[in-house]
């Protein structure tokens, strides 16, 4: 019996198969995108300014973050779970005390009239081992901190919550509540 040759497959719109698929998932699928943090930078300083502005030490609630993930406020330990309320007591410093920053009288067009806007500012340093996570943690309850905030001036000024109010009232209290968040360099501390 002789040896029957088999039939080769015709490949030639093995091509246009293959482009079709590739152009279906690529159309189907979703591509997950980086996420960041929304922070507007300050401004630049004045060409005739040499260097920003000497902050008093009352005024500086200083975040550290170790390569552990371990907090420090202000030279003490903390969790993540306590930064929130200790954030909002300090930029807030309802009873006026002495060891939380001043306040200065601004004049807010919205309110029609002035405001004690605090002089506080939240300075966050990590380590460059810190995990991305708690980095993120903390930037979350300082971000939350700034925006309870917010919402409970809003609802004492103009009677509605931060996010049903109008953009010219929203300017009012952003300015009577700012985001003052100073952001250090990463540095190789370690874990102590």
């Amino acid at each position: 019996m002789a040896k029957r040759k088999t039939p080769g497959l015709n490949t030639s719109s093995m091509a246009d198969i293959s482009f079709l698929l590739l152009t279906f998932f690529l159309l189907t699928s979703s591509i997950n995108t980086d996420q960041g943090i929304a922070r507007r930078l300050p401004p630049p300083l004045p060409p005739n300014q040499d260097k920003p502005p000497e902050v008093r030490e009352r005024n500086i609630f200083i975040v550290k973050i170790n390569s552990k993930d371990k907090l420090l406020f202000n030279g003490e330990i903390g969790n993540v779970r306590d930064l929130k309320d200790r954030a909002k007591e300090f930029l807030g410093n309802p009873q006026d005390k002495d060891n939380l920053p001043e306040k200065e009288d601004v004049y807010i067009e919205g309110f029609g009239g002035t405001y004690p806007v605090s002089k506080g500012i939240i300075s966050l340093q990590n380590d460059r081992g810190t995990s991305y996570d708690m980095y993120i943690q903390v930037q979350n309850e300082l971000t939350a901190a700034i925006n309870e905030m917010r919402n409970d001036l809003s609802k004492d000024k103009f009677g509605k919550g931060y996010a049903d109010i109008n953009n010219k009232q929203r300017d009012a209290i952003d300015k009577a509540i700012p985001i003052a968040i100073s952001e250090a360099e990463p540095k190789n501390v370690g874990g102590n």
